[in-house]
């Protein structure tokens, strides 16, 4: 089902990378760094790296209760750097997620 979805935005070779990758990102101990990175000078925010051909795209999120990942926010990358207005959605969501799931 979450193939389908993305397919409304994405290729359909590259709705099948984005779900490859998060599979390796749920299912390995210890995630290559080319798919998975913790975003430094970040509040515990981690970048999903997907290269599709010429396409480049980043999904932010972070790891809650343990193992559990909640993913934030996804875009296009077009430059080196990850952009600071999408590094601080994601930490304004994961806030506002540890807020409402308090326990």
């Amino acid at each position: 089902m979450f193939a389908l979805t993305l397919s409304r935005f994405f290729e359909f070779k590259t709705s099948q990378k984005v779900v490859w990758v998060l599979k390796l990102v749920e299912e390995l101990e210890r995630v290559p760094s080319q798919y998975l990175k913790k975003l430094s000078g970040s509040e515990e925010i981690w970048e999903v790296l997907i290269d599709s051909g010429s396409n480049t795209f980043r999904i932010l999120g972070f790891f809650a209760k343990g193992s559990l990942v909640i993913l934030t926010n996804g875009f296009g990358k077009k430059s080196m750097k990850t952009p600071l207005s999408e590094i601080n959605l994601a930490q304004k969501l994961r806030k506002d997620w540890l807020e409402r799931n308090k326990s």
